[in-house]
């Protein structure tokens, strides 16, 4: 039986990627951080299958322990403060946990158990100011936010590892990708979740940002799939996971709103844009320009084909299943919470 080892296995993508292992067969362990209040997040329901260690990526003697405990053949590092916008808030702990926290795990794992494999979580935000279109894993990277920098400094240490200690180290350079279990604070989540309150009457209308951003956008399980793929070929390397498809975050919009059975019309432009209901003329989409970004990234758009090629990857669920799914969560969930 392998043992696997998950940081941030409380998150979206660790709590996919914790389901598919244990599935698979594998012991899972995984790292969170000790809390006031005992919060088990997107792991609630298979808690009683894993092993969980508190340890913190910004404490090196911490991971050293979880690698002896864990014994892990293999190693995903989806810990992160990973809220783009918060990075300028928090630039510094941003830098300890996404930067400097990588290269304390790479040498708990060179110190416990060279002989494991390990999956490094990167990010399109390390394309930031994009040099060429599509995106592929030859692509320069040139980040447009402290959490870009912070990532690309855990890629490149992670190659620096692969290459100067022999270990089996590799990143997957993951484009957006959604799920019913993303946080609140993200803006697909913050639509889906302001759809369904809106629809049921607890809510006027929802602020956003740069309407016209486009984004690649995929679903965390068919990414986790990937995630895994990677650490199952003969030889460490580096992969664009992606749909090769960009949309903008008004598209994301317009396609959250029809779920619920509302089309949206615009009106005014600028920052003075905004959607409303077709059918009865309420304002449910502002912009404010309090939720831009200090330096924008205008568009991603991944190449996959190199995944798709080498590892057999392909992702199942489109764009239009995966707006559909997290509004119909997002509708029960608050239909439960007002009733």
């Amino acid at each position: 039986m392998k043992h696997a080892l998950i940081t941030g296995i409380t998150g979206q993508d660790g709590s996919y990627l914790a389901e598919l292992l244990l599935e698979k067969g594998y012991e899972v362990y995984g790292i969170w951080r000790r809390k006031a209040n005992v919060d088990y997040g997107n792991i609630e329901h298979i808690k009683d299958k894993l092993h969980l260690i508190y340890a913190d990526m910004t404490d090196p003697v911490s991971l050293i322990t979880a690698m002896k405990i864990s014994q892990a053949d293999e190693v995903y590092n989806l810990a992160a403060q990973s809220f783009v916008a918060s990075s300028w808030s928090t630039p510094l702990n941003t830098a300890e946990t996404d930067a400097l926290g990588v290269t304390n795990l790479l040498e708990a794992i060179r110190i416990v158990k060279p002989e494991a494999k390990f999956y490094q979580a990167s990010t399109s935000e390390m394309f930031g100011l994009v040099q060429e279109m599509p995106q592929t894993e030859k692509t320069p990277f040139y980040p447009r936010s402290p959490y870009g920098v912070a990532k690309l400094y855990g890629h490149w240490i992670t190659k620096n590892y692969r290459e100067s200690y022999n270990l089996y180290a590799c990143s997957g350079i993951l484009f957006n990708h959604e799920s019913e279990r993303r946080g609140l604070e993200f803006v697909t989540r913050k639509i889906s979740r302001a759809v369904a309150k809106i629809k049921f009457g607890v809510q006027e209308y929802v602020e956003l940002g740069n309407l016209d951003s486009k984004r690649d956008w995929g679903h965390s399980k068919d990414y986790v799939k990937a995630m895994w793929l990677m650490l199952q070929q003969d030889t460490p390397d580096d992969y664009v996971i992606a749909t090769n498809e960009t949309r903008t975050v008004r598209e994301f919009a317009e396609t959250a709103f029809r779920c619920a059975g509302i089309e949206i019309e615009w009106e005014g432009e600028g920052i003075n844009e905004i959607g409303k209901n077709k059918a009865n003329g309420q304002t449910v989409i502002k912009i404010n320009k309090e939720f831009f970004r200090p330096a924008e990234v205008d568009v991603l758009l991944g190449n996959p084909a190199k995944a798709e090629e080498k590892l057999g990857w392909k992702r199942e669920i489109d764009f239009q299943e995966l707006v559909s799914r997290m509004v119909a969560n997002d509708l029960k969930l608050v239909e439960a919470e007002i009733k």
